[in-house]
């Protein structure tokens, strides 16, 4: 619940500070000064839209796994019936290159 009120607070700020930006642009243009830098404020503003924006997805986000050997192994040991081999799988004999191997009739 936090993480999306994080999220849409960032909306919300990002597109305020966008707005502003458009308007400051616009009165240094009808000025006749189109050169200028933006004002602090929207500068700040913008930052703490990206700032409330990385919090929000990391609270909102999944729990991170565990990306090591042991639990990959963990993980493929619940799975005995598939092929552990899967990632080596030959793309040669699917595509006809190679010869298939051949079988004895008896």
């Amino acid at each position: 619940m936090l993480g999306q009120f994080m999220l849409f607070a960032a909306t919300l700020a990002l597109l305020h500070a966008a707005y502003s930006t458009y308007e400051h642009l616009s009165h240094l243009k009808a000025l006749g000064r189109p050169e200028g830098s933006l004002p602090t404020d929207i500068v700040l503003e913008a930052t703490a839209a990206l700032f409330l924006a990385i919090v929000g997805a990391t609270v909102r986000g999944s729990p991170l796994r565990e990306v090591t050997w042991r639990s990959e192994m963990k993980r493929r040991a619940q799975e005995e019936d598939e092929d552990p081999r899967m990632s080596f799988a030959a793309f040669a004999q699917r595509a006809g290159i190679a010869p298939k191997p051949s079988q004895s009739s008896s």
